[in-house]
């Protein structure tokens, strides 16, 4: 079993959690090969959500589960859900530009 080390921190500035959780999901993965390209764009989803979405969505909608092509998210609010049928299109083509992500699909979840 492969176990995660993080490199020793040298400097005194915080770490972007994009760039944190991408080192921890790339230890967890083979460094080459197709299994390797989701660390990346995970590590681009989760941790560049409020750059892909806007201040606004985010306070509302935060990203669950990134599964193949499937992104699951969830809402406070079943008025966010409506409105995320309306906005999927558009949140689909952000998190391509901005997280490298290809979403075929965008699940739902309704949850406080």
């Amino acid at each position: 079993m492969r176990c995660w080390q993080s490199d020793p921190v040298t400097r005194d500035e915080p770490i972007r959690l994009g760039d944190s959780l991408h080192q921890v999901v790339r230890a967890l993965r083979p460094e080459t090969g197709p299994a390797a390209a989701p660390a990346a764009v995970m590590g681009g989803v989760f941790g560049r959500w409020e750059e892909a979405v806007g201040e606004a969505l985010a306070l509302h909608v935060q990203p669950v589960k990134l599964d193949g092509t499937t992104l699951v998210v969830k809402v406070d609010d079943p008025a966010w859900a409506t409105q995320l049928k309306f906005l999927e299109g558009t949140l689909r083509t952000r998190l391509r530009e901005v997280a490298g992500a290809t979403i075929e699909r965008i699940e739902v979840r309704v949850g406080r």
